[in-house]
């Protein structure tokens, strides 16, 4: 099964919707890649999706991806530069396994969703809302 067709339109609306209200109150960026497939390293393919998005361009280096790859069963979490040298490594596994209990249980996008508020929740304390913020990354998960 491809990775679009583990989630039906209600799926990705709530994927989007949760990536908005994750930032409504920080200026961090986040967002939703979800592949078929990964082959090594979900965290090396994670920082190649990050580029490829061209996530490493938003103005404060604060963006981050929620990677999962679906018939490998992988997921991984990546924050650019000024993310991950506040939170480090440690958050970022700590939150993978809070999702993960979702994701065997078969509720990805329940997992997705509880990642998502966790992460907003924990941005909005290192990277407030400024007044001039705009969305400079899509909100709707990307396949």
């Amino acid at each position: 099964m491809r990775a679009p067709d583990f989630f039906s339109a209600s799926d990705r609306e709530r994927i989007a919707d949760s990536v908005a209200e994750a930032e409504l109150h920080t200026s961090a960026e986040i967002r939703v890649f979800i592949d078929d497939k990964c082959k090594g390293d979900p965290v090396e393919k994670a920082a190649w999706v990050f580029q490829e998005l061209g996530m490493e361009k938003t103005r404060d280096r604060n963006a981050v991806l929620l990677y999962l790859a679906m018939e490998d069963h992988r997921f991984a979490v990546f924050g650019d530069s000024g993310v991950h040298e506040l939170l480090g490594q440690t958050y970022w596994d700590d939150l993978g396994f809070k999702m993960q209990a979702e994701f065997r249980s078969g509720r990805f996008t329940d997992g997705i969703t509880a990642g998502l508020a966790e992460l907003g929740q924990r941005l909005r304390e290192h990277f407030p809302k400024k007044h001039d913020d705009i969305n400079e990354l899509p909100d709707a998960p990307a396949f």
